[in-house]
């Protein structure tokens, strides 16, 4: 049986924060594998500076080129209708049936996790592995686990330093045609670049 990582976002765009925590979760639990899992935005949520789902796909690809261990999968951007966690999970568990599914997530989702759609579903299909970037949230993320630990769930904390820039920071940044040395990936870097993603619209 494989241990197998389930990691999803926006990733708008994917920096190297995001690929460190990818890592992080995957040396420290043993993932033989992680999927990487872009979000579909619903055309509602859509900021005029969102790059699309192909984009966002393809600079996922571009981050993780070459690496076995690290698939790229464009399932949730090709579903319709609304995108929630246990309908992937059910997907994978199908593709995966004799392998452990782990899904990664920040704090702020655990401490909402009940309230997610099929919530205890999902503690069925998956261990969740919560990524905790403040020292401040312990005692409350020690709480909601426990919380989901007696309804049968495998929950793991892991503290995980918060990179110094966001995805939206970034942005912001790329708008202005600030410095991205260290924050992406060459590859990432490039694409933006060649495709003027997040440039600031004219008029």
């Amino acid at each position: 049986m494989r241990n197998i990582g389930v990691y999803g976002g926006t990733f708008d765009p994917i920096h190297k924060g995001h690929a460190r925590l990818l890592e992080l979760a995957k040396r420290e639990y043993g993932l033989d594998k992680v999927i990487v899992m872009p979000d579909r935005i619903p055309p509602h949520k859509q900021r005029e500076d969102m790059a699309s789902p192909e984009d966002r796909l393809e600079m996922c690809r571009l981050a993780f080129a070459g690496r076995d261990d690290i698939e790229v999968s464009d399932y949730e951007i090709r579903q319709e209708g609304k995108s929630y966690s246990v309908l992937t999970l059910r997907h994978l568990k199908k593709l995966y049936p004799e392998d452990r599914l782990w899904f990664i997530m920040g704090s702020d989702m655990l401490t909402s996790f009940t309230q997610w759609y099929c919530y205890e579903e999902i503690l069925t299909l998956a261990g969740l592995i919560c990524l905790t970037r403040y020292r401040g949230d312990r005692d409350e993320l020690e709480a909601a686990a426990e919380v989901l630990r007696e309804k049968g769930g495998e929950i793991r904390l892991l503290p995980a330093d918060a990179f110094e820039v966001s995805s939206s920071q970034l942005r912001e940044l790329i708008a202005q045609g600030g410095d991205l040395s260290g924050y992406l990936s060459d590859r990432v870097k490039e694409y933006i670049n060649s495709k003027g993603l997040y440039r600031k619209r004219e008029g």
